[in-house]
C-alpha cells in the first residue's frame, strides 16, 4: 500500500474504530485520490479528503413502537448527513438487522461521490434502522415508520435532506413515512423520493437502478466494440434492482440465467424471460416468498446457501449486498470467461476481488458509477416535485440514459491510463471528487 494512503487510513481507523465497511470504502477511494491530490496541491492544502471523510452531521435516535401483541419494541434510528457542498443531502433509508453506524457511514460516503457523478445538485447522506420489516404485519411496519419519522422529520426537508428507499424500504414504507411527515409538518413537499405515482412519484423510479446499471454495462462494452446482444448474464439478488436489471438485459438481447436471495440461487440455463420474470416479481413483491419457489415451479436447479458466481457467464451483476464477491469468486468468474462486471449493489466486491478484475483487464463498473441511476432518477423526481409537473415514462428513461452516458464519459475522462485501459474505479472516484472538492473550496472552511 502507498505509504501516504497507509498514513491517511491510520488516522481514519483511529477516529472511527471498528467501522470496517467505512474503512474499506474510504481506503478504496483514497487509493485513487491521494496520488491525484498530490498532483493538485490546492485540494491537499484545503484538507478536502479529510473533511469529506467526516460527516457534517450524525443523528442517532431511539425508535419505540408497539407490536401487534401490544408489546413495546425499541429500535435505533440513524441519519448520516455526509456532505452538502453541491446540494441538499440525498440518500436512502435502510431497514435491516445489520444496520449500524459503520455501514451507514460507508454508504453515505459512497453516496457523496455517486450523487456528484450524476451531475445533479445533490449532496450525500444515508440513514435507516436495525428494524427488520420481514415477518412484520403492515400495521407493525406502519407504527414503526410513524415512530421513526416522528424524530427524523425535524432533520429533513426538500431543501435540507431528501431521503429515499433502500434495502427493506420499498413503496409501502415510503408511503407510511411520507404520510407521517405530511401530518407533522402540515405540508405536501417533495421530501421523500420513491413515492407512489399518484402522490408525487416519478415513472421509472422503481426500475432506475437496474436499468441504469444495464445502460452502464452497455456503455462499457461499447468501448471495446461490443454489445449486450447474445451475452449470458449472472445476476445476484431478486429484489427491485435485480428484477429490473434482468428486464432491461433481456430487452437488450442478453440472457439472464441466475437470481438469488439470502438462502441460495436458481440457475435457469434457458433464460429468465419476461413471463418468468413476472412470476419472480409477484413472488418477491407481493407474496414475499423465497427464490427457491422459482426452481420448484420451472424445474430448474437451486443451489442452497451458495452464490451464483460459480456459473459461467459473460457479464456478472452483483445486485444483492456489500462484499458478496470475494477474491475466490472473482478468480472463478475471470477463469470462466466473464468480461464485464457491473455493480447494482453498493460495494458488492471485496478489495481483493476488485484487484483481480483490474489485473485481468476486464470491464469493471464500480457501484458509485454503475448503480447511480437510482439516485439520479430520485433527483429527477425532486425536479418534478419542485415544478409540480409529472414527466412521461419515455422522458424519464431518456434522461436516465443520458445521465448514465455522462457518468460513463466522466469515468473515461479521469480513468483512462496511458496504455488505453479504462480504470473505472479511478475514473469514478476522481470524477466524483473534483466537483464536490471545488464546491467545498469555493464555500470556505465550513
Amino acid at each position: 500500500m502507498d505509504p501516504r494512503v497507509q498514513q491517511f487510513m491510520a488516522m481514519i481507523k483511529a477516529k472511527n474504530p471498528g467501522e470496517l465497511e467505512f474503512h474499506q470504502a474510504v481506503q478504496e477511494v483514497s487509493e485513487s485520490l491521494i496520488p491525484f491530490i498530490e498532483e493538485n496541491p490546492r485540494y491537499k492544502h484545503a484538507k478536502i479528503l479529510e473533511r469529506m471523510a467526516e460527516p457534517e452531521r450524525t443523528i442517532i435516535f431511539r425508535v419505540p413502537w408497539l407490536d401487534d401483541k401490544g408489546e413495546i419494541q425499541i429500535n435505533r434510528g440513524f441519519r448520516i448527513e455526509m456532505n452538502s457542498a453541491i446540494g441538499p443531502y440525498k440518500g436512502g433509508l435502510r431497514f435491516h438487522p445489520t444496520v449500524n453506524l459503520g455501514i451507514l457511514k460507508f454508504l453515505a460516503f459512497e453516496q457523496v461521490f455517486k450523487n456528484s457523478l450524476t451531475t445533479l445538485p445533490m449532496g450525500g447522506a444515508k440513514g435507516g434502522s436495525d428494524f427488520d420489516p420481514k415477518g412484520k404485519s403492515d400495521n407493525e411496519v406502519m407504527r414503526f415508520c410513524q415512530s421513526f419519522m416522528t424524530e427524523l422529520f425535524r432533520h429533513i426537508g426538500p431543501d435540507t435532506d431528501v431521503p429515499a428507499g433502500d434495502i427493506g424500504v420499498g413503496g409501502r414504507e415510503i408511503g407510511y413515512l411520507f404520510g407521517q411527515y405530511k401530518r407533522l409538518k402540515n405540508e405536501f413537499t417533495g421530501v421523500l423520493t420513491g413515492k407512489g405515482i399518484e402522490w408525487g412519484g416519478s415513472l421509472i423510479r422503481p426500475e432506475a437502478t437496474g436499468y441504469g446499471a444495464t445502460y452502464f454495462a452497455q456503455e462499457m462494452l461499447a468501448t471495446r466494440g461490443d454489445s449486450l446482444a447474445g451475452k449470458t448474464v449472472c445476476i445476484s439478488g431478486s429484489g427491485n434492482v435485480a428484477q429490473y436489471a434482468a428486464e432491461k438485459m433481456t430487452e437488450l438481447g442478453a440472457t439472464v440465467v441466475t437470481l438469488s436471495d439470502s438462502n441460495g440461487f436458481i440457475y435457469d440455463p434457458k433464460g429468465i424471460d419476461a413471463q418468468k420474470l413476472r412470476y419472480v416479481m409477484e413472488l418477491k413483491n407481493i407474496k414475499r416468498g423465497r427464490i427457491k419457489e422459482y426452481a420448484e415451479k420451472f424445474g430448474v436447479e437451486y443451489y442452497e446457501g451458495k452464490r451464483p458466481w460459480v456459473i459461467k457467464c459473460d457479464i456478472a451483476m452483483p445486485n444483492a449486498t456489500q462484499n458478496e464477491i470475494d477474491g475466490e469468486d472473482a478468480r472463478l468468474l475471470v477463469k470462466n470467461g466473464c468480461k464485464c462486471v457491473t455493480e447494482g449493489a453498493n460495494m458488492p466486491c471485496t478489495p481483493e476481488a476488485v484487484e483481480v478484475f483490474l489485473n485481468a483487464g476486464i470491464l469493471y463498473g464500480p457501484g458509485k458509477a454503475a448503480n447511480a441511476g437510482g439516485v439520479a432518477t430520485s433527483g429527477l423526481e425532486m425536479t418534478q416535485n419542485s415544478m409540480r409537473l409529472p414527466w412521461s415514462r419515455e422522458e424519464v428513461d431518456s434522461r436516465l440514459r443520458t445521465i448514465m452516458k455522462n457518468i460513463h464519459t466522466t469515468c473515461v475522462k479521469y480513468g483512462t491510463r496511458h496504455d488505453g485501459f479504462i480504470n473505472y474505479v479511478d475514473g469514478a472516484n476522481i470524477g466524483g471528487f473534483v466537483k464536490v472538492a471545488d464546491a467545498m473550496i469555493a464555500q470556505g472552511v465550513v
